[in-house]
């Protein structure tokens, strides 16, 4: 008991956060995103590897302040453009790659733990902060942000408890023993009726592509949580972390949303150019 009510205070803060959005959600990204690469680079440690923590730290400080001066051009009406997200994905690969100039000290492992640990840490939790400045640009993509958490989490907690009562077969024996094709299976439906009930109360215009992510987001957030694992195993670590109590580091709560937090962020692209999201009033 004591270590749920402990971890319930570490999350609380985050909860605030996502309710408040805009600005703060999108340094709150920032934080995790930094807090989230620390741990994943010292899980590389257990195999000798040495990824750049402050390649990575600089990385994250670049890509949000390219966030920040895109929305300041859109804002005041001019045109969101790919240029300095191209230059940085060279500057990221760039400066891993010239990390390894200290040759001796050094092997091509640093710099591949250094560029996958930005890109799949770093970059995928981004997109979160992209959907939260996607909120201060129209207010009515600001709820939407919740469609991440209720994909990730949601699948997380109905996968556990179907695959408590229900689970016979094994769904990835070798990479999470305890995951079965019963409880896959039922937090994929569990993900769709969360979305679907958030849709219905507080976007019932956008229902059925509410229930399209839940679908896609059940999916993938389960390939998030078995990639995290498929990681943990190669380090050969448990856990990530041991900042909450019960559940691991910050990789380890969030890792299932690093794959979500893309997917519906692009699916509310593809809204916005379609003009869907025009209908909703």
């Amino acid at each position: 008991m004591k270590t749920r009510v402990l971890s319930g205070l570490i999350m609380a803060p985050l909860l605030i956060i996502l309710i408040i959005g805009g600005y703060v959600l999108y340094a709150g990204c920032f934080c995790i995103g930094v807090m989230a690469v620390y741990e994943f680079f010292k899980g590389f440690k257990a195999m000798d590897i040495h990824a750049s923590y402050p390649i990575a730290v600089c990385a994250a400080v670049a890509l949000y302040g390219v966030g920040l001066w895109q929305h300041h051009i859109v804002s005041t009406g001019g045109t969101e453009s790919a240029f300095w997200y191209m230059v940085w994905f060279f500057a990221v690969v760039l400066a891993s790659l010239l990390y390894l100039f200290k040759i001796e000290e050094r092997k091509l492992e640093d710099a591949l733990a250094t560029i996958t640990g930005i890109f799949y840490i770093v970059f995928f939790s981004y997109h979160i902060g992209l959907i939260a400045m996607m909120g201060l640009e129209a207010p009515v993509m600001k709820n939407l942000v919740w469609l991440v958490v209720i994909t990730a989490f949601g699948t997380d907690i109905m996968a556990y408890f179907t695959g408590y009562a229900l689970g016979k077969h094994k769904l990835c024996p070798k990479i999470s023993p305890k995951k079965t094709i019963e409880g896959s299976v039922g937090g994929t439906l569990g993900s769709i009726i969360l979305c679907g009930v958030f849709g219905f109360f507080f976007a019932r215009p956008l229902l059925v592509h509410c229930l399209i992510i839940g679908l896609l987001g059940g999916v993938i957030s389960q390939f998030g949580d078995l990639t995290a694992s498929v990681f943990k195993r190669k380090m050969g670590i448990k856990d990530y972390g041991n900042l909450i109590p019960g559940h691991g580091g910050i990789l380890d709560r969030f890792d299932s949303v690093l794959f979500t937090g893309p997917l519906v962020y692009y699916y509310l692209c593809v809204l916005t150019v379609f003009g869907t999201m025009g209908t909703w009033n």
